[in-house]
């Protein structure tokens, strides 16, 4: 196991968003490494949803509130004083922010400032983690990847949102935890490639639509095939935002932005998911649909050399690692669904943990 996974034991951590998909995931890894979990979010806004199948209200502190409520957030974190916050909660969806716009604004950005204006209001906090996405960068449709310090941009509400998010965190750090500033909490930001997993049930993403369909053995609805996406899989962007909140507890230059890709140097088509993610299920057939669908990004890559240079972070699996670890996920649901009394969809992700922490910390990524 990598050391720094291991300076979590006995630590007081606060997970925003830990209903959600990857909240749930990162919140039963904390556990498992000894950490008291307090989640602060809104209840599940899908049926099935990863929190209720790992049973995880039994494992931690399960708090219900509303982001945008300020005092609420700042009673959650003055009650249970956490040392390391990792910050989730987020409207996640492109599609669901053109329906609803402003209300994905005053959860990403607004949302994004109650808890940095909490932390900074409370004296508790020496870590923190917030967590964007690759959309928050200016869309160029360069053909090769983002950097940390390229223009911040978006034309959807999401993107923009995030966007605006991630210029709420670099204000706060800089006016207010950085050179001896009013608080000790060290704060960095992660944006992420797009996350692959697992006990994602969420509308209008490719692996859960395509699971479901294939599920119900209908065809496969692919709104953009030809977009390339830099794939990740989950536990390698926790794994991520793990060694980065360890990093913040000592040493104030972790203390940044930080990307975190995939080892692929080249972006994977959505075309190219879904072929594979068939031939793993076995069964399947995918088509576009004929209606015209929103505009999203054609081509997105994100450059992570200063994660693999300074965070000394490479993720474990390549895109097809990762689709199969997933696909491996969601054929153990189906048989828990079948009510298969051996398949525990928590012991089965415990499992998952378990093997990813064996040898991670070995990992080299070379270009």
């Amino acid at each position: 196991m990598d050391e720094r996974l291991q300076r979590y034991k006995n630590k007081r951590v606060l997970v925003t968003g830990h209903t959600g998909f990857k909240g749930a995931w990162l919140s039963l890894w904390l556990h498992t490494l000894g950490c008291e979990v307090i989640g602060y979010s809104l209840p599940p806004d899908v049926e099935p949803n990863l929190f209720e199948l790992m049973s995880l209200e039994s494992s931690i502190t399960h708090i219900e509130g509303e982001l945008r409520d300020y005092n609420s957030v700042r009673k959650c974190i003055e009650t249970y004083k956490p040392e390391i916050v990792f910050h989730l909660a987020a409207q996640p969806l492109v599609l669901e922010s053109y329906a609803f716009p402003r209300e994905t604004f005053d959860i990403n950005a607004g949302g994004t400032v109650n808890v940095l204006e909490a932390i900074r209001t409370t004296t508790c906090v020496k870590s923190a983690v917030f967590v964007t996405t690759d959309k928050c960068y200016e869309n160029k449709s360069w053909i090769y990847g983002y950097r940390e310090n390229d223009p911040l941009g978006g034309n959807d509400p999401y993107s923009s949102s995030k966007s605006m998010a991630e210029l709420a965190i670099a204000s706060y750090r800089e006016s207010f935890f950085k050179d001896g500033g009013n608080t000790a909490c060290k704060i960095a930001s992660v944006r992420a490639g797009n996350i692959v997993g697992g006990g994602d049930f969420s509308a209008h993403r490719i692996i859960p639509d395509a699971v479901k369909a294939l599920m119900e053995g209908v065809e496969i609805q692919v709104r953009n095939p030809a977009s390339a996406r830099p794939w990740l899989y989950v536990l390698d962007a926790l794994y991520g935002y793990l060694c980065l909140g360890a990093e913040l507890l000592t040493d104030e230059g972790f203390a940044e932005s930080w990307n975190l890709g995939p080892r692929e140097n080249r972006g994977i088509t959505v075309c190219e998911l879904v072929d594979k993610a068939i031939a793993l299920w076995g069964a399947g057939t995918w088509s576009k649909p004929t209606i015209l669908q929103p505009k999203e990004m054609n081509l997105l890559r994100l450059n992570w050399d200063k994660a693999a240079a300074r965070l000394n972070w490479a993720p474990k699996y390549d895109w097809e690692g990762a689709l199969s670890e997933t696909i491996d996920w969601y054929k153990a649901y189906a048989e828990h669904v079948k009510g298969n009394e051996h398949v525990g969809m928590k012991e089965f992700c415990l499992g998952q943990i378990a093997a990813y922490e064996s040898g991670v910390k070995d990992v080299v990524y070379t270009a």
